[in-house]
């Protein structure tokens, strides 16, 4: 499912228009964006946090030559439970 089609769903479900449903996702998206370093936890849905990666050697998949990875805060999404 992407975004448009995301919305169409919303809107259908909840009775909004397009547009509404569209300014709706928008500010949930903003808000997760926002506050993701402090953790985000919709129950029934999942929780969203940062997490920070150590800086490690890889390998080029195409050479096989060995690179480094520098460190780097990447957000997780842990699924809730149905």
């Amino acid at each position: 499912m992407n975004k448009a089609q995301l919305i169409d769903a919303v809107a259908k479900q909840s009775g909004l228009s397009k547009k509404d449903a569209k300014g709706a996702l928008e500010a949930i998206v903003a808000a997760i964006k926002k506050n993701v370093n402090k953790g985000v936890t919709l129950v029934g849905f999942g929780s969203f946090k940062t997490v920070r990666r150590k800086a490690r050697t890889g390998r080029n998949p195409r050479t096989g030559a060995k690179i480094k990875i520098k460190a780097k805060t990447v957000v997780k999404f842990r699924p809730g439970k149905w």
